[in-house]
């Protein structure tokens, strides 16, 4: 039994992790979940910074020891490249210092994944406020891959982004895609997309990575598991 431990900010769309530790039940997998205070539920930068702090990611380490944990992931994309590329990276070097585990982010998970795929290309459709989803658009575009285009939604809570249904976020991919694209990246961990990965590919034709989707990918990959799963997209059939 693989035991991956996730770091959750609030409550919004945590339930795509036992939706998805279902449809890995043939690889003897377990997600479990502990989750952090977000301060101010707001996708501007600076309540972003809090977030992500330190401090709030580590108070969360402890019960997911006690739960097993192998590694850990910090499960928010936008507390992570908000930092940058080089701060993202601090950030997950100080959670494996505190959780003496191997960690990654969300945000190091989306970089990993477009590569695992062998895109070059990517669109980003984004539920964030677009200023919050340029500041992605950069992250990416210093991991190494060409972003072709880049739509912010102008949310500004997770809370409202939880609320969404397959309608939303299929919306949201159509208007997000861009035909020079080999991949669709949708982030935000508030989004619930485990359920629609495979209407979510149809939908566009392409591969397509969501939040969620990409850190249990990057949590087996810090464990040394490749898993293949029917019903999480691309990544998880072809990577």
């Amino acid at each position: 039994m693989t035991a991956i431990g996730f770091l959750y900010p609030g409550h919004s769309a945590e339930d795509d992790y036992p939706r998805m530790e279902a449809l890995l039940a043939g690889a003897d997998v377990r997600l479990p979940l502990a989750h952090t205070d977000i301060g101010t539920d707001a996708h501007r930068v600076e309540a972003l910074l809090e977030m992500g702090a330190g401090a709030r990611l580590a108070a969360g380490i402890e019960e997911l020891r006690l739960a097993g944990a192998e590694a850990v992931v910090w499960a928010c994309t936008s507390a992570s490249f908000v930092y940058g590329w080089d701060g993202a990276h601090d950030q997950v070097r100080r959670l494996a210092r505190d959780a003496g585990l191997p960690a990654s982010s969300t945000s190091l998970a989306f970089a990993r994944a477009v590569r695992a795929l062998g895109a070059s290309r990517v669109a980003v459709a984004a539920t964030y406020p677009p200023d919050v989803a340029e500041l992605f658009r950069d992250f990416l575009k210093a991991s190494g891959a060409e972003v072709v285009a880049t739509r912010g939604s102008g949310i500004v809570t997770a809370a409202e982004v939880g609320t969404w249904g397959r309608t939303e976020v299929l919306a949201l991919a159509r208007a997000g895609d861009h035909p020079e694209a080999e991949a669709l990246l949708l982030p935000d961990t508030a989004l619930h997309t485990a359920a629609h990965l495979p209407d979510l590919e149809r939908e566009v034709g392409k591969p397509v990575l969501t939040a969620n989707q990409v850190t249990v990918w990057e949590g087996l990959r810090l464990t040394g598991r490749r898993v293949r799963a029917k019903g999480l997209g691309a990544l998880f059939d072809r990577a």
